[in-house]
Protein backbone atom coordinates (compact mmCIF):
# COMPACT_ATOMS: atom_id res chain seq x y z
CA UNK A 1 0.00 0.00 0.00
CA UNK A 2 1.61 3.50 -0.56
CA UNK A 3 2.46 5.79 2.17
CA UNK A 4 0.39 8.57 0.83
CA UNK A 5 -3.22 8.30 -1.09
CA UNK A 6 -3.37 7.54 -5.26
CA UNK A 7 -6.67 8.04 -5.48
CA UNK A 8 -6.67 11.80 -6.32
CA UNK A 9 -4.76 10.66 -9.38
CA UNK A 10 -6.59 7.78 -10.96
CA UNK A 11 -9.99 10.20 -10.10
CA UNK A 12 -7.97 12.86 -12.39
CA UNK A 13 -7.33 10.00 -15.22
CA UNK A 14 -10.25 9.13 -14.90
CA UNK A 15 -11.59 12.65 -16.17
CA UNK A 16 -8.37 13.29 -18.83
CA UNK A 17 -7.04 11.57 -21.85
CA UNK A 18 -3.98 13.63 -21.35
CA UNK A 19 -3.06 12.25 -17.72
CA UNK A 20 -4.64 8.58 -18.54
CA UNK A 21 -2.01 8.59 -21.32
CA UNK A 22 0.78 9.53 -19.09
CA UNK A 23 -0.36 7.15 -16.36
CA UNK A 24 -0.29 4.37 -19.16
CA UNK A 25 3.64 5.75 -20.51
CA UNK A 26 4.85 6.05 -17.11
CA UNK A 27 3.15 2.54 -15.83
CA UNK A 28 5.33 0.92 -18.75
CA UNK A 29 8.40 3.02 -18.46
CA UNK A 30 8.72 1.51 -14.91
CA UNK A 31 7.83 -1.85 -15.18
CA UNK A 32 9.50 -4.11 -13.13
CA UNK A 33 11.27 -1.52 -11.18
CA UNK A 34 11.46 -1.23 -7.33
CA UNK A 35 12.08 2.23 -6.01
CA UNK A 36 14.87 2.38 -3.82
CA UNK A 37 13.95 3.92 -0.18
CA UNK A 38 10.56 2.28 -0.13
CA UNK A 39 10.25 -0.84 1.58
CA UNK A 40 10.24 -2.90 -2.24
CA UNK A 41 7.22 -0.82 -3.70
CA UNK A 42 7.08 -0.93 -7.49
CA UNK A 43 8.92 2.37 -8.68
CA UNK A 44 5.28 3.62 -10.26
CA UNK A 45 3.98 3.85 -6.84
CA UNK A 46 6.60 7.02 -6.72
CA UNK A 47 5.39 9.22 -9.13
CA UNK A 48 1.88 8.22 -8.32
CA UNK A 49 2.40 9.63 -5.17
CA UNK A 50 4.06 12.87 -6.15
CA UNK A 51 0.96 13.24 -9.24
CA UNK A 52 -1.43 12.40 -6.44
CA UNK A 53 -0.18 14.97 -4.24
CA UNK A 54 -0.31 17.68 -6.66
CA UNK A 55 -3.96 16.35 -8.21
CA UNK A 56 -5.27 16.48 -4.49
CA UNK A 57 -4.09 20.37 -4.80
CA UNK A 58 -5.94 20.88 -7.91
CA UNK A 59 -2.79 21.52 -9.84
CA UNK A 60 -3.85 21.41 -13.98
CA UNK A 61 -3.52 18.51 -16.48
CA UNK A 62 -0.44 19.03 -17.82
CA UNK A 63 1.46 19.68 -14.38
CA UNK A 64 -0.29 16.01 -13.32
CA UNK A 65 0.79 14.65 -16.67
CA UNK A 66 4.23 15.94 -15.98
CA UNK A 67 4.42 14.55 -12.13
CA UNK A 68 3.60 10.90 -13.56
CA UNK A 69 6.37 11.13 -16.46
CA UNK A 70 8.87 13.16 -13.94
CA UNK A 71 11.38 9.70 -13.92
CA UNK A 72 10.96 8.09 -16.98
CA UNK A 73 14.01 10.19 -18.71
CA UNK A 74 16.52 9.49 -16.06
CA UNK A 75 15.12 5.80 -15.41
CA UNK A 76 13.89 4.25 -18.73
CA UNK A 77 14.69 4.41 -22.72
CA UNK A 78 12.63 7.24 -23.00
CA UNK A 79 13.84 10.29 -24.64
CA UNK A 80 12.77 13.96 -23.76
CA UNK A 81 11.96 14.57 -27.78
CA UNK A 82 9.87 11.40 -27.40
CA UNK A 83 7.69 12.92 -24.91
CA UNK A 84 7.78 15.84 -26.65
CA UNK A 85 5.66 14.06 -29.72
CA UNK A 86 3.72 12.15 -27.64
CA UNK A 87 2.29 14.42 -25.09
CA UNK A 88 3.93 18.26 -26.29
CA UNK A 89 5.89 20.53 -25.47
CA UNK A 90 4.83 21.76 -22.23
CA UNK A 91 4.66 18.64 -20.48
CA UNK A 92 8.31 17.54 -22.24
CA UNK A 93 9.83 20.75 -21.10
CA UNK A 94 8.72 20.38 -17.21
CA UNK A 95 9.99 16.58 -17.58
CA UNK A 96 13.30 18.01 -18.71
CA UNK A 97 13.55 20.59 -15.96
CA UNK A 98 13.08 17.92 -13.36
CA UNK A 99 15.39 15.67 -14.76
CA UNK A 100 18.90 15.22 -13.07
CA UNK A 101 21.87 16.13 -15.45
CA UNK A 102 23.70 12.20 -14.98
CA UNK A 103 26.95 13.29 -17.07
CA UNK A 104 27.30 14.63 -13.25
CA UNK A 105 29.16 11.99 -11.44
CA UNK A 106 29.28 13.58 -8.16
CA UNK A 107 25.78 13.12 -6.44
CA UNK A 108 26.26 16.34 -4.74
CA UNK A 109 26.82 18.50 -7.05
CA UNK A 110 24.30 16.65 -9.78
CA UNK A 111 21.66 17.95 -6.87
CA UNK A 112 22.78 21.31 -6.99
CA UNK A 113 22.81 21.85 -10.56
CA UNK A 114 19.17 20.25 -10.83
CA UNK A 115 18.30 22.49 -8.14
CA UNK A 116 19.67 25.46 -9.27
CA UNK A 117 18.12 24.71 -13.14
CA UNK A 118 14.75 23.98 -11.61
CA UNK A 119 14.49 27.33 -9.44
CA UNK A 120 15.20 29.14 -13.15
CA UNK A 121 12.05 27.21 -14.25
CA UNK A 122 8.84 29.27 -14.69
CA UNK A 123 5.60 27.16 -14.19
CA UNK A 124 5.28 24.18 -12.21
CA UNK A 125 8.38 22.60 -12.26
CA UNK A 126 8.83 23.61 -8.73
CA UNK A 127 5.64 22.68 -7.60
CA UNK A 128 6.12 19.25 -9.11
CA UNK A 129 9.86 19.60 -7.44
CA UNK A 130 8.31 20.06 -3.94
CA UNK A 131 6.12 16.71 -4.65
CA UNK A 132 8.95 14.51 -5.57
CA UNK A 133 11.18 15.82 -2.16
CA UNK A 134 7.72 15.18 0.21
CA UNK A 135 6.87 11.75 -1.52
CA UNK A 136 10.29 10.38 -1.06
CA UNK A 137 10.65 11.68 2.23
CA UNK A 138 7.45 10.16 3.42
CA UNK A 139 7.74 6.87 1.59
CA UNK A 140 11.25 6.36 3.34
CA UNK A 141 9.82 7.40 6.64
CA UNK A 142 6.87 5.19 6.75
CA UNK A 143 9.70 2.12 5.61
CA UNK A 144 12.05 3.02 8.38
CA UNK A 145 9.12 2.68 10.99
CA UNK A 146 7.91 -0.61 9.27
CA UNK A 147 11.69 -2.15 8.52
CA UNK A 148 14.18 -0.24 10.84
CA UNK A 149 17.04 2.74 9.72
CA UNK A 150 18.80 -0.48 6.83
CA UNK A 151 16.64 0.42 4.24
CA UNK A 152 18.50 3.15 3.44
CA UNK A 153 21.23 1.30 2.55
CA UNK A 154 18.91 1.08 -0.66
CA UNK A 155 20.27 4.35 -1.58
CA UNK A 156 23.72 5.30 -3.44
CA UNK A 157 24.70 7.83 -0.53
CA UNK A 158 24.44 7.87 2.93
CA UNK A 159 21.33 9.06 3.86
CA UNK A 160 23.00 12.19 6.02
CA UNK A 161 23.76 13.63 2.20
CA UNK A 162 20.38 12.73 1.06
CA UNK A 163 18.79 14.91 4.18
CA UNK A 164 21.34 17.50 3.69
CA UNK A 165 19.87 17.49 0.01
CA UNK A 166 16.33 17.56 0.81
CA UNK A 167 17.21 20.57 3.19
CA UNK A 168 18.88 22.45 0.50
CA UNK A 169 15.83 21.91 -1.84
CA UNK A 170 13.37 22.93 1.08
CA UNK A 171 14.88 25.62 1.67
CA UNK A 172 15.42 26.97 -2.10
CA UNK A 173 11.51 26.27 -2.49
CA UNK A 174 10.65 28.38 0.20
CA UNK A 175 12.75 31.18 -1.12
CA UNK A 176 11.84 30.42 -4.73
CA UNK A 177 8.23 30.37 -3.94
CA UNK A 178 6.95 30.72 -0.49
CA UNK A 179 3.47 30.83 -1.92
CA UNK A 180 3.43 27.21 -2.37
CA UNK A 181 1.32 24.74 -0.48
CA UNK A 182 3.83 21.73 0.54
CA UNK A 183 6.41 23.71 2.01
CA UNK A 184 4.99 22.80 5.73
CA UNK A 185 4.11 19.61 4.77
CA UNK A 186 8.22 19.70 3.59
CA UNK A 187 9.66 20.83 6.54
CA UNK A 188 7.88 18.16 8.81
CA UNK A 189 8.91 15.74 6.42
CA UNK A 190 12.83 16.77 7.07
CA UNK A 191 11.84 16.64 10.89
CA UNK A 192 10.45 13.14 11.34
CA UNK A 193 13.64 12.31 8.95
CA UNK A 194 16.53 13.73 10.92
CA UNK A 195 15.00 12.32 14.11
CA UNK A 196 14.78 8.59 12.35
CA UNK A 197 18.30 9.91 11.96
CA UNK A 198 19.08 10.55 15.37
CA UNK A 199 17.14 7.36 17.09
CA UNK A 200 19.49 5.33 15.06
CA UNK A 201 22.84 6.51 15.66
CA UNK A 202 21.84 8.86 18.93
CA UNK A 203 26.06 9.62 19.27
CA UNK A 204 27.13 9.81 16.01
CA UNK A 205 31.17 10.75 16.18
CA UNK A 206 32.16 14.40 15.34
Amino acid sequence: MSPIDTAPIDAAAARSELIAHALAKATEAHAGQIRNGSGGLPYIEHPRMVAATLAARDYDETTLAAALLHDVVEDSDTTVEELRAEFGDAVADLVAALSDDESIESYRERKDEHRSRVAAVDGDALAIYGADKLTNMTTLHVAIEAEGIKVADEYEVPLGLKLEVWEADAAMLGATAPELSLLDPLATAISRLAADLRAADPHPCT
